[in-house]
């Protein structure tokens, strides 16, 4: 595995353009109510976050791209457009899970095509391994909760997230994986 390398760890989450409903206070007997248009509409978004392999000084990066739908592999293929670009001609190691559009016959034959992109597999059923999922995970406890608009709640979310230096680390760090080259041994 190249070590001057971005480690990136990209995950999806869909959305419900309803608002997601969370425990609250009010007065005795006043039951809040919180009113919306009845419809069904969902979002998606994906975000990555990344650290470099060789010099943490460099910080954390997040990228994130939220879009009507549902992603398939053309629009995964989009974000990672996006991705090359937000980082540059730098090289990137990708860890994403088994989604299938992840590892289709189209996003293999493109990812063929791409010199700065090396994808790696999480293991099934390992969730807390991305951190990633805890990004989501705060997003939606905040931001996302009881309200209606999920776009710009998102939006305010992760500026949130990237505004706090120590955030991105932390979802980082509490995947368990060793974020520092170890010291070689002579």
């Amino acid at each position: 595995m190249n070590t001057r390398a971005w480690i990136v760890f990209l995950d999806e989450s869909g959305v419900s353009l309803l608002p997601q409903v969370r425990r609250t206070y009010a007065p005795r007997g006043r039951t809040p109510l919180l009113r919306h248009r009845l419809n069904w509409k969902r979002a998606s978004m994906a975000a990555a976050l990344g650290y470099h392999a060789t010099d943490p000084d460099r910080g954390p990066r997040l990228c994130f791209h939220l879009k009507p739908g549902s992603y398939d592999t053309a629009g995964l293929i989009e974000v990672l457009e996006q991705m090359k670009t937000f980082y540059s001609g730098e090289r990137v190691i990708l860890v994403w899970d088994g989604l299938s559009a992840h590892w289709s016959r189209a996003m293999r034959a493109w990812v063929a095509e791409q010199d700065w992109l090396t994808l790696e597999r999480l293991p099934a059923y390992a969730p807390e391994l991305n951190p990633v999922e805890l990004l989501w995970s705060s997003l939606k406890k905040r931001e996302l909760a009881n309200l209606a608009d999920v776009a710009d709640a998102t939006e305010q979310g992760i500026h949130r997230i990237n505004q706090n230096r120590q955030l991105p680390w932390s979802f980082l760090a509490h995947t368990g994986l060793t974020l520092q080259p170890s010291t070689p041994q002579n």
